[in-house]
């Protein structure tokens, strides 16, 4: 029981280690990055020595914005962009309203009333409907708008650190499997996400909120790292599998973005500063270094959190495919498996 203990102490702090560190490598990696850049386009710049080399370059001179088109972005560009998309133009503009504007805009209303009891009357009614509007005009389609973006800035932060660190991405998978291992991980992780916020309504004081973080730890580890291991070509199982058997590492990694994230209380603010910090956790999970267990290394039993949530999306997913089977034959019926195996 105390060797168990010293090895999940033992794991959550190298997690936190990690984490902490990984995002001092930033300026490094961009670096490094920037080398690798600079080495491609010299040697695209060099003399050409084969035929086909020599049409290539020909068709370079002739239309040369499809270069820069080809290099991809830089990691601290990327990195300064995502801080001042969410935190510069998001977060800043709701501080601005409910710091500023609303206040401002209470305090006219309060002098050009003048009577108390009308002020608040009238107060009442315009100070919702304004934050309404604010929210509903403005937060809401920018949230959504900077999910989107944020999804192909995280992308390349993560793809341009691979290729730093690992070379080119590796995919064994044909695009069909690879569509489908993107849609069951979603999947999963939104299901795995209601699970940690039903665990926070436990009536239990305080231990619900323990669960929570632990969730969010533990799924926050699973989107930093996610990235490398699908460039890896890693299952989504095994993905699963590998922060299920060594948690205490992957809670502590993703401790310090889960304490962060869980000290706003508005929704809009916690998602900002998501969306700041994560690049950084990107590039500390490219560089990290996990303990693993091994046959040889002592054991921890691991936290089956995940079971529940792919069970669950394994149903879904098999209702899904067994629409277009259905329609096929013409019979809302289920089909068998001795029907599935004679086809």
């Amino acid at each position: 029981m105390v060797d168990m203990l010293r090895v999940i102490v033992k794991g959550m702090v190298h997690g936190v280690q990690d984490s902490v560190v990984g995002m001092l490598r930033v300026y490094s990696i961009s670096k490094e990055a920037d080398a690798l850049e600079e080495q491609k386009l010299k040697t695209q710049q060099s003399p050409p020595r084969t035929v086909l080399a020599r049409r290539r370059a020909e068709r370079l001179k002739t239309n040369p914005s499809s270069v820069k088109k080809q290099s991809p972005p830089k990691l601290f560009q990327r990195i300064v962009m995502c801080c001042f998309w969410n935190g510069g133009v998001f977060w800043l503009s709701l501080l601005v309203f409910y710091g500023a504007v609303l206040p401002g805009l209470e305090f006219i209303t309060q002098k050009i009333i003048g009577n108390s009891s009308t002020y608040g009357n009238v107060w009442s009614y315009v100070g919702p409907v304004l934050s309404w509007a604010f929210s509903a005009f403005w937060v809401l389609p920018l949230f959504l708008l900077s999910k989107i973006v944020n999804g192909f800035w995280f992308q390349d932060i993560a793809d341009c650190a691979f290729r730093t660190s690992r070379g080119r991405p590796r995919f064994r998978q044909g695009f069909s499997a690879l569509v489908a291992d993107i849609l069951f991980s979603l999947t999963m992780q939104g299901l795995f996400l209601i699970q940690g916020m039903l665990a926070k309504l436990l009536p239990i004081h305080g231990i619900g909120d323990v669960i929570y973080i632990l969730h969010m730890c533990l799924l926050y580890s699973l989107y930093a790292f996610e990235y490398t291991w699908f460039n890896m070509s890693l299952p989504v199982h095994k993905r699963v599998s590998r922060i299920e058997h060594n948690w205490p590492y992957f809670m502590g990694f993703g401790l310090p973005l889960a304490l962060l994230t869980s000290l706003p209380s508005s929704f809009f603010v916690s998602g900002c500063v998501f969306s700041i910090l994560f690049p950084l956790f990107i590039i500390s999970a490219d560089a990290a270094k996990p303990d693993f267990q091994t046959a040889e290394s002592p054991k921890v039993f691991p936290l089956k959190l995940f079971s529940g949530v792919i069970y669950i999306a394994n149903k879904l997913f098999e209702k899904i495919n067994r629409i277009p089977e259905n329609q096929a034959a013409g019979t809302p019926k289920k089909v068998s498996m001795q029907e599935q195996s004679q086809h």
